[in-house]
């Protein structure tokens, strides 16, 4: 019988998870744009947040 990988499992999950992230901060990016849209007398500066990449 094999024995699993759990490295390979665990690393496949780690990458899954980055995926979605991504996914989801893109989503926001695209609403915040849109919301921006909306509102020009907003200056996009009051929108924005500081995201730390790892």
């Amino acid at each position: 019988m094999a024995k699993p990988n759990y490295q390979f499992q665990k690393r496949q999950r780690e990458l899954e998870k980055k995926k979605k992230m991504e996914e989801k901060r893109q989503r926001k990016l695209e609403r915040s744009a849109a919301h921006h849209g909306e509102n020009p007398e907003q200056s996009p500066e009051q929108g924005e947040t500081v995201t730390k990449d790892e």
